[in-house]
């Protein structure tokens, strides 16, 4: 697979995970990716999105194939993202979540996220309806 045939793939798994935020094309993607702060991990049925800027790092996206779900991909991926931020000197974390995506809430909360604010009309709905989202973060402390 070229690397932007993994992009097509990143975009189609995307796309079966999200309506809400909408999904990323290919081209946003490698997009996103084309810099020194951002960072890829990926599993056989998922992958995540980071950054890392002065000292804070950002979970960009996180998929998961629906199908494979429920085996700890999630989980091993924000471990891996966690991992990350700290080689790269973060001294905290955060991420936006649909206030509806209560899987996402829960999972993130095992990882030690609390929720640090809302952002109301954050994300718009296919249909253009505008739904909040819920600021997570924690501290990478020892």
């Amino acid at each position: 697979m070229t690397f932007d045939g993994a992009f097509d793939a990143m975009a189609a798994l995307h796309a079966a995970c999200f309506t809400t935020p909408r999904p990323w094309s290919a081209a946003e993607i490698s997009s996103t990716l084309d810099n020194g702060f951002t960072f890829l991990l990926t599993e056989a049925d998922g992958f995540l999105i980071g950054r890392v800027v002065a000292g804070e790092a950002e979970l960009i996206t996180l998929a998961v194939d629906p199908k494979a779900r429920m085996q700890g991909i999630g989980g091993r991926l924000v471990d891996g993202f966690l991992a990350e931020a700290r080689l790269r000197a973060a001294d905290s974390v955060f991420l936006e979540v649909l206030d509806s995506n209560l899987s996402a809430q829960r999972l993130y909360a095992r990882k030690g996220f609390e929720v640090k604010g809302k952002r109301r009309g954050y994300y718009q709905t296919p249909e253009g309806l505008r739904m909040d989202a819920l600021i997570l973060g924690r501290g990478l402390g020892a």
